[in-house]
């Protein structure tokens, strides 16, 4: 099977998509997509699908976007009319073997994957794209910290729960600007990276004794880790800043009850979507290579 036989449905996402879909007509694939912004002069080569199950009829590939599954098992797509929801029905349409491409998938996708023989291909924690994003991401969150606070990211007390990819890029971008920097992560080598970068570093269990004197917390790490407990310990004018895949670090709704600012800054990568779109399809290509491969 050629790029030329293939039949690529995009369904979901943000601007980013809209650099992928043109990425895919370039190679040479049939492209279907929905649920994304469309732009007004429309995509050339790309058909705008009337829903999701438009998009996925006869594809052999399915991409959704990298951004997590809600809880109640929606695709990413801020701007869509409706909710995306993947169900069997919709699913069904896709050609066997259907492949789908994406960030990562909840259990209630994994389920309708396997009983219709789809293979799920996740690829959220690519050390290598989130490197690629990472710049994109780290400018969208100072965006974010900058439009909700009245203080200067320079001199302010910033504790950035988790040290993987992000966080470390984070941390090293916050101490440059001349934040005070207060890591709080569970692997030792990370808390030591961060000292290395000129942080504070603190296990989680620490947590307790540094929140009081924060004015911005990040959480980047998907599991919550900041509960009631320990927000009832933040200064009243703090931001709170998630940028974590579902569930997310911080309960917002906790903080949203104690009158905390929370934001869940999802999708930070559409911050350049052309930059970070091309980096995304550099990895969805060599996904798409391989299934091709292995047809032939």
């Amino acid at each position: 099977m050629s790029w030329h036989d293939t039949v690529i449905a995009i369904v979901a996402g943000d601007a980013r998509e809209q650099e992928i879909a043109r990425c895919a007509v370039r190679a040479g694939a049939v492209v279907r997509a929905y649920g994304f912004p469309w732009p007004e002069e429309g995509i050339e080569g790309v058909y705008h699908a009337s829903d999701a199950a438009d998009a996925l009829k006869g594809a052999d590939i399915a991409l959704f976007p990298i951004p997590g599954i809600s809880a109640e098992g929606a695709l990413f797509a801020p701007k869509a009319p409706d909710k995306i929801i993947p169900t069997r029905d919709m699913l069904a349409g896709m050609r066997r073997p259907g492949h789908i491409i994406l960030g990562w998938a909840d259990a209630n996708l994994k389920s309708h994957c396997e009983a219709l023989g789809i293979s799920l291909h996740e690829y959220e924690w690519d050390v290598d794209l989130m490197l690629l994003r990472g710049p994109a991401i780290v400018e969208g969150v100072l965006k974010v910290i900058i439009e909700n606070t009245q203080i200067t990211i320079h001199k302010a007390n910033v504790c950035l729960v988790g040290q993987g990819t992000i966080g470390s890029l984070l941390t090293s971008t916050l101490v440059a600007l001349g934040a005070k920097v207060h890591v709080a992560a569970r692997n030792p080598v990370q808390r030591a990276a961060a000292y290395a970068a000129g942080a504070e570093s603190f296990t989680l269990e620490q947590l307790s004794h540094i929140l009081p004197e924060m004015d911005i917390v990040i959480g980047t790490v998907p599991k919550k880790l900041i509960g009631a407990e320990q927000l009832a310990l933040l200064p009243k004018h703090a931001l709170l800043v998630d940028v974590a895949a579902p569930p997310g670090t911080i309960d917002r709704e906790a903080a949203a009850a104690r009158g905390l600012k929370a934001i869940w800054a999802r999708g930070m990568g559409a911050r350049a979507p052309i930059t970070v779109g091309r980096s995304q399809w550099s990895g969805i290509l060599r996904r798409i290579e391989g299934i091709l491969e292995q047809r032939q």
